[in-house]
């Protein structure tokens, strides 16, 4: 049986909100309630794990090291598209820790055959991963963001290491710091995306590069705040920290299937279901007709 995608995960044995480099982050609220919250993220990572395996994915999974809590949040370790990777250079000390500890577990996976080629951005550089650069399947090209946390330039490395054309979009508030959490490419072409997130500047540009007009799906503040933008798709499966009535039913009436798993200890980070996987198996491959996304991806 074919896998439906492979993912990269890391147990969040370590996790924990100990210090604070976006606005989401409040160490004190973690620190009353230490091993309460500790208990409740390894229920709500579990319950993500489950659920994502109930699609059919496989997923490989990193050694959590202590002193390194943020490391769950693997969408930020590299950018990955076929089975070539960039390694991140992170842009905060406090996350520079994982840059090694990222890079011996891709090696191992490119001992295993799942990686062919992996490179690291120069030094100075800052570039966190696919939490600032998505891949498109249905245009086959990677939106990247860039201002809080990634440099513009980025871009351009992407654009060459991988041949693949990449749209940069400049965020506008550190609330908003990557662009997983504000922007969600789905597999039928529907992009769901938070305005205020943007420059006017960059969501005119958005406009400019999606074709159909309908096929982007403005979130309000109420989801964005709740994360539910940061959203792990698989075929037409959508698994969200949240996810209000509107919302749902603007994505049920285009044929995806919303699953709600409440992320809320990994909110108090910033990052939600999105964050907390990233995807090995994309494919700049176009599909036959007839063959889904993920029949591609797993070519």
């Amino acid at each position: 049986m074919t896998s439906a995608g492979h993912l990269f995960m890391c147990p969040p044995r370590h996790y924990e909100v100990s210090y604070t480099i976006n606005p989401w982050m409040r160490p004190d609220s973690w620190e009353s309630h230490k091993q309460e919250n500790h208990d409740l993220a390894l229920r709500q990572w579990n319950e993500l794990y489950r659920k994502i395996r109930s699609t059919g994915v496989d997923i490989s999974l990193a050694t959590p090291v202590l002193n390194a809590p943020d490391m769950v949040f693997t969408a930020n370790a590299a950018i990955v598209l076929d089975r070539r990777a960039i390694l991140a250079r992170f842009r905060h000390p406090e996350r520079q820790v994982e840059q090694p500890i990222f890079e011996e577990h891709f090696r191992r996976l490119q001992e295993r055959g799942v990686l062919e080629d992996i490179v690291m951005f120069p030094e100075n550089l800052p570039q966190e991963g696919a939490g600032d650069c998505i891949w498109d399947h249905h245009r086959r090209q990677f939106w990247a963001g860039y201002g809080p946390r990634s440099h513009k330039s980025a871009a351009d490395f992407i654009e060459n290491y991988f041949g693949q054309s990449v749209v940069a979009l400049e965020l506008a508030t550190d609330a908003y710091y990557h662009l997983d959490v504000c922007m969600c490419p789905l597999t039928g072409g529907d992009i769901i995306y938070f305005p205020p997130a943007f420059t006017d500047e960059s969501v005119t540009r958005l406009k400019d590069m999606v074709a159909d007009q309908a096929h982007l799906i403005e979130a309000q503040e109420e989801d964005a705040s709740a994360f539910a933008v940061n959203a792990v798709n698989i075929d037409r499966t959508i698994i969200m920290a949240a996810c209000s009535d509107r919302l749902r039913g603007q994505l049920t009436e285009r044929g995806y299937r919303v699953e709600v798993v409440p992320l809320t200890m990994f909110t108090m980070s910033g990052g939600a279901a999105f964050c907390l996987t990233l995807r090995l198996d994309r494919s700049s491959v176009a599909s036959r007709p007839g063959e889904t996304a993920l029949e591609s991806f797993a070519k």
